[in-house]
């Protein structure tokens, strides 16, 4: 398979080393933004401008495309969908309905597959809830995010006015954990699960109030969360959060029994030392998917719940049923 990232910054960089790991693939290329002389790769692959990508049109089995859930996948998942099998890590859940049609469409007519939300969460977190429903209809929902980087949450501070830097961080509430995890089935709002930390990097003159005030007012981020902002220096948030650690956990609880006299806590979990590599590993295994999955004549938008695991995995069926079922 050949394999192009669109946009090369922490993900795009993930994609890369994932794409090395996976013989089966090759990284033919990196387009950019930015002017691609100034963009060095980690295993010296060609980098080219974005405005470049058409005129490799027939050189690509599908394009990974690694913008941010703000502004950037929204135009450019269907952009792309038109021209190329295409994935992304959209990861704003309330917004997941509307992309899913504007991509839609757009790779119908293309004749492509369009991967959407692969990741994490959404992702494989998606894939064990909805097992978990499955198998336990009687029962509850939990998902807990953190402690870690969001790097969407962290893009969205970025792109506020006068910010010049930010890291953001989801904190689970150690409480609510411990309920859920003992089976007391706890009613649990939003507010009450996590919480929200921000460190941000202002640019000098830049109004902080205003920031702060934004940032705790932003919709489907930070609204319905309690939210702390620290303002500090590039060089403390350099020095003190250069990681991307995550992670989190996946929940079920229910009952079986004719008299639901049986309890059951379903857990999974992720602990993460890099989020966008993880995220990255990932979308290299639904890419291999949306490649597959396009040469049996299939188009249009797919989320992980669409994709049947063998397409996930390099090896054959054969050896699939021999070692790992």
């Amino acid at each position: 398979m050949k394999i192009a990232i669109l946009g090369y910054g922490n993900l795009g960089k993930g994609i890369e080393a994932a794409c090395a790991q996976n013989p089966d693939m090759e990284l033919v290329g990196v387009f950019t933004r930015r002017d691609p002389s100034t963009v060095k790769t980690l295993t010296n692959v060609k980098t080219y401008h974005a405005d470049t990508i058409l005129d490799m049109k027939d050189n690509i089995d599908v394009l990974v495309i690694c913008g941010g859930s703000a502004t950037d996948l929204p135009k450019q998942t269907p952009e792309y969908a038109k021209y190329f099998n295409v994935i992304d890590s959209f990861d704003t859940h309330a917004k997941i309905p509307e992309h899913f049609a504007n991509v839609d469409e757009a790779a119908k007519a293309g004749g492509h597959i369009a991967m959407i939300s692969v990741g994490w969460d959404p992702g494989m977190f998606s894939l064990n809830r909805l097992y978990a429903n499955a198998i336990l209809p009687e029962g509850k929902d939990y998902t807990f995010w953190g402690k870690g980087v969001s790097q969407g949450h962290s893009d969205a501070i970025r792109r506020i006015e006068g910010v010049q830097d930010a890291k953001q961080y989801t904190i689970p509430v150690e409480a609510a954990l411990h309920a859920v995890r003992n089976g007391e089935n706890p009613d649990l709002t939003t507010r009450q699960k996590h919480t929200r930390e921000c460190f941000v990097v202002a640019k000098e003159g830049a109004d902080k109030a205003r920031i702060e005030k934004e940032i705790k007012e932003m919709p489907n981020y930070f609204a319905d969360y309690d939210t702390t902002v620290h303002f500090i220096s590039q060089e403390e948030l350099n020095r003190d959060h250069a990681g991307i650690p995550h992670g989190g956990f996946v929940f079920r609880t229910g009952k079986t029994g004719l008299n639901k006299e049986h309890d059951h806590v379903i857990e999974y979990r992720l602990k993460l030392d890099s989020n966008p590599e993880f995220t990255a590993s990932v979308l290299v295994a639904y890419a291999r998917a949306a490649y597959r999955m396009n040469r049996e004549g299939m188009s249009g938008c797919k989320t992980v719940f669409d994709v049947a695991p063998a397409y996930l995995s390099p090896l054959s069926a054969e050896e699939m049923r021999a070692h790992l079922l």
